[in-house]
């Protein structure tokens, strides 16, 4: 039976850091595997034996990073949105994505890697979608003020 490919896979490019970025995100995912690896070879446009592409697993995911070259890099027009079920979640995700990286507003951070990542709490969606447009305006309200995501401060704004 042929493995099922997925129609959409990101694909990251890298300057030099492919290796150590899959290496961090599979160290702080709990459900994550490195897929396959090619290296480069002489002659090509990185040392030979360096990392060329990788595809790595998380939650589920697949992403492939490639050391590129400096070309191109990230921007925040694009990011990863990570839903979370509880605080200790969030909090352990936002530390550990962040780390070297940038704490931002409203559940953003940028990576070490320059990465964007939203770690969103998933009862947002019942709280910004409720049909009340009032609580759903405080939620809003709440979450503009904050950082990291507090689920306890959201659903308060909420109950209000």
């Amino acid at each position: 039976m042929d493995k099922l490919i997925r129609k959409i896979t990101p694909f990251l490019w890298f300057d030099n850091q492919a290796e150590e970025a899959m290496n961090f995100y599979i160290s702080i995912f709990n459900n994550a595997k490195i897929l396959k690896t090619s290296y480069y070879s002489e002659g090509g446009p990185a040392p030979a034996g360096t990392l060329m592409t990788a595809s790595f697993q998380l939650e589920g995911q697949e992403f492939i990073a490639l050391n590129g070259g400096p070309q191109f890099a990230f921007t925040p027009a694009v990011s990863f949105v990570v839903n979370c079920h509880s605080q200790q979640e969030i909090d352990e995700l936002w530390d550990k994505l962040s780390e070297g990286g940038q704490k931002q507003k409203c559940g953003w951070l940028l990576d070490q890697f320059g990465l964007s990542w939203q770690i969103v709490p998933t009862v947002l969606e019942t709280l910004m979608s409720s049909g009340d447009t009032e609580k759903s305006h405080r939620v809003m309200m709440a979450l503009l003020q904050m950082d990291k995501l507090d689920i306890k401060t959201l659903q308060d704004a909420y109950d209000a």
